[in-house]
Parts: C-alpha cells; sequence; structure tokens
C-alpha cells in the first residue's frame, strides 16, 4: 500500500534496474549498450552513469561501466542476509531431496513476499519459481507463515489497510478467518493451503527464527495436488518444523 502524497522517483527506479543488469553480465557494460537493453536514451543513461561513478557506486573502465567500491561496501553492510542463504540452502537441498518438491526461501517486503533462494528436485516435470520472484503476501500458506511472526495488533492494522483478494475458489476473503489461519499457523509453527493462490497447487511453510527483531523470513514447499497428497501431509509437516527449528539453533549458537 503505498502512503498518501507518495510519488514513485523514476530515476531512481530506472537506476536499479541499470544496476541489476550490470549484475546480470559478465563485464562491464557501454552507454550505447545499456541504453540498448534498457530502452533508455543515451542521454540519460549517459548523465546516470556519470552521477553513480561521482557516488563511487559505479567506475569508468574506458568508456565501460562495472560496480565501485561504494556498492561493495553497501553489500558488505548486507552480508547479515546472504549468511542467512547461506546457512538455510543445505536445509532447502534436504527437503527437496527429501520430499521431491521445490523447497523455497522467502522474506516478507512489504505487502510482498520475495523468494530469495531455492532447491529444486531433480525431475523432469517440477513446480517451481525463481529467485527474486515476488509473490502476494496475503496468498496462500507463505503468507500466513510471514505474518504469523507479528503480534496480533500489526496483523489487525495490516489488514484493516488490505483487502483480501480471490485468487481462486478456494481463497479466503474473510479476515476474521484469515485471522484465525495466521494464529492456527503460530501455535503449530507451519501453515498450509490447498489451491488457495493457485489452483491444482498446493503449499507448506514454516516461519524461520534467525535472531533478532529481523524481517520476517520461511521455508516453503510446492507442489502439484498429485505431489503433495493429504497422506504425506503429516510428515512434510513434521520435516518442515524440525528444519525450522535446526534452524532456529543455527542462529542462536
Amino acid at each position: 500500500m503505498r502512503p498518501a502524497g507518495f510519488k514513485k522517483v523514476n530515476a531512481l527506479a530506472r537506476g536499479f534496474e541499470m544496476l541489476e543488469l550490470l549484475a546480470r553480465k559478465d563485464g562491464p557494460l557501454g552507454i550505447s549498450e545499456i541504453a540498448g537493453q534498457l530502452s533508455m536514451h543515451k542521454g540519460t543513461v549517459f548523465n546516470m552513469v556519470h552521477t553513480l561513478c561521482e557516488l563511487d557506486v559505479l567506475e569508468n573502465s574506458r568508456g565501460k561501466f562495472k560496480f565501485g567500491p561504494k556498492l561493495y561496501m553497501l553489500g558488505k553492510a548486507a552480508e547479515k542476509g546472504s549468511n542467512l542463504i547461506r546457512a538455510v540452502h543445505p536445509h532447502l537441498e534436504s527437503i527437496s531431496r527429501r520430499t521431491k518438491l521445490s523447497a523455497l526461501l522467502a522474506m516478507r517486503s512489504g505487502l510482498r513476499a520475495v523468494i530469495l533462494d531455492k532447491a529444486d528436485p531433480r525431475l523432469n516435470f517440477k513446480i517451481s519459481t525463481d529467485i527474486g520472484v515476488e509473490i502476494p503476501l496475503l496468498a496462500g500458506a507463505l503468507g500466513k507463515a510471514l505474518l504469523s511472526q507479528l503480534a496480533d495488533e500489526e496483523v489487525d492494522d495490516l489488514l484493516s489497510r488490505v483487502a483480501l483478494r480471490k485468487f481462486t475458489p478456494h481463497s479466503c476473503i474473510c479476515k476474521t478467518e484469515y485471522k484465525q489461519m495466521i494464529r492456527q499457523a503460530r501455535a503449530e509453527g507451519v501453515a498450509w493451503d490447498k489451491e488457495e493462490y493457485i489452483e491444482g497447487i498446493r503449499t507448506l511453510a514454516a516461519p524461520l527464527e534467525t535472531g533478532g527483531r529481523g524481517p520476517q523470513t520461511a521455508v516453503w514447499v510446492m507442489g502439484v495436488n498429485d505431489a503433495l497428497k493429504d497422506s504425506e501431509l503429516e510428515s512434510y509437516t513434521r520435516l518442515l518444523k524440525e528444519t525450522a527449528e535446526e534452524i532456529k539453533q543455527q542462529f542462536s549458537t
């Protein structure tokens, strides 16, 4: 939800698109290459890259641009997040291997859940998503697991400002029932859904405790109905809860 009076700064948004483009490439890029790939005017790119060079965010290497020292300093400040990914990834691999489902790590960002990492099964057919994909927070098991880490007052405030969407015929749009689902996820240490976000897809998620008052995170598995059967739900639930406890212990030592 955008605050009253908010006006998007397009130049800042385009600047981040430029940084993301450079992150995807193996080497430095010139102004014409950046302008062409981002469909931007060369003059605009010229001013943006040289502004970022003055800030040490980029470096000019013979007319081509690459990351500068300031960006590495910012990355160092965000190292805790990468430590989280390194710590959780082996658990994702284990979950995926044991369930033959895609296992994912997600973090809450406002009204979205962002996929930070994943491990996919080695199967020809699998249901998965890409790292960096953003999912509506109030959709399915993942959102319930993330919101279960908030106090009731925080959940009430959020739901007072946002309407629940009916993504599928199985979606819950009653706020009273939805809050009860969140409380249940908090009490049981796991949340699940049956086709609440995408028809034919079931998901199961467990909230993570990684120390301090950091962002809300969760591990999440997803699969088609035939892959996440009722008969296997109990064992998968136990696996996710055990994994969440192991991760908690890692961050408490």
